[in-house]
């Protein structure tokens, strides 16, 4: 298949799984409050660091590893969508998720990293709370891979690199639905950091942009799912490796249509799927994640959090810290 018909079939399967959304649109959810409670912790100079242990399929085995994530308060740019590092005109803030997951797969580790931008005021005729910007890379000794979604008022720009066939240097335009969220910043939203703000007991449908290592290593396209998103109605109480939480649980259900793999081009499709997401989230401020799982066997558990402005704790000896968030410096693998 030609490198333009791969992309006119790749548009048409994203257009086909809009049957999963176009019967019952979300209106325009309203978003969480960004205001003075919010700005008393998020904007008091650190990030928030948590590690977890982290268990995560691939190759049809569980693997073992860690995952942290780094939650942040800061700008962007609208025309550049980055980090402006002088004052700008059309700046607006940002909560940031960076997650980084590692484990091993035999002889060789995968590194992944996923970055969410949800906006803290309303843009391009969304709620606060909406995503702005996405990324994503891949990492393992086959080659690397890298992924950048931007939001606009009615489409999403996407960017993709990969050493597949069939995956490299794409540059689509997406639909952006209304109502639509990101499954990549279902960890802010369960927090009550991005997305429809829920009450105990409330749920709502949404269309979901799909996670980006879901696609990238299952070889499909992005496209939008159908998610049901709810938070239970009464607390309960779990134990993870720091110890006991009271804690809200925050459920997404998540829908896809049949596609055609990416890679191998030509190869067999893949049915419809469902995966649920379960986010075990303390029920006091600052409502930390302390477990996440997913019906696929990825599973995280907290071992620490330290609010630190880690940018600046770069010096040979501050990898002691690391033990604040439960983990350990990583020990030489080679001479």
């Amino acid at each position: 298949m030609s490198r333009t018909l791969f992309i006119i079939a790749l548009l048409a399967l994203g257009a086909a799984g809009s049957w999963l959304w176009a019967r019952s649109v979300a209106p325009n959810w309203t978003g969480p409050d960004y205001g003075p409670a919010f700005g008393q912790h998020w904007y008091d100079g650190n990030a928030e660091l948590a590690g977890y242990t982290l268990t995560y399929p691939r190759y049809g085995q569980l693997r073992r590893g860690t995952a942290v994530a780094i939650f942040v308060s800061e700008s962007q740019q609208e025309s550049t969508r980055i980090k402006p590092e002088r004052p700008v005109t059309d700046s607006f803030g940002v909560v940031k998720l960076n997650l980084m997951l590692d484990f091993p797969t035999g002889l060789y580790d995968y590194h992944l990293m996923t970055s969410a931008f949800v906006a803290t005021q309303p843009r391009h005729g969304r709620p606060a709370g909406a995503p702005t910007k996405l990324s994503f890379s891949a990492q393992e000794w086959c080659g690397h891979a890298y992924h950048q979604t931007l939001f606009d008022k009615d489409q999403a720009r996407y960017t993709s690199h990969s050493y597949f066939e069939g995956e490299a240097d794409q540059d689509l335009k997406l639909q952006y639905p209304a109502g639509g969220f990101a499954e990549d910043a279902l960890l802010l939203w369960a927090r009550g950091l991005a997305g429809p703000r829920l009450e105990a007991g409330g749920s709502i449908d949404v269309p979901l942009l799909r996670e980006s290592a879901y696609a990238r290593l299952r070889h499909v396209p992005l496209a939008w799912d159908a998610a049901h998103l709810a938070r239970s109605k009464t607390t309960e109480t779990v134990d993870v490796p720091v110890g006991a939480f009271v804690v809200d649980v925050y459920t997404a259900t998540v829908r896809s249509a049949p596609t055609q793999r990416t890679y191998p081009v030509g190869g067999r499709a893949v049915p419809e799927q469902t995966r649920t997401w379960t986010f075990y989230v303390e029920a006091a401020p600052p409502h930390r994640v302390v477990k996440w799982q997913r019906s696929d066997g990825i599973k995280a558990e907290l071992l620490g959090a330290k609010r630190l402005p880690y940018w600046s704790l770069n010096a040979n000896g501050r990898e002691a810290l690391l033990k604040e968030i439960g983990l350990q410096p990583r020990p030489a693998r080679t001479p």
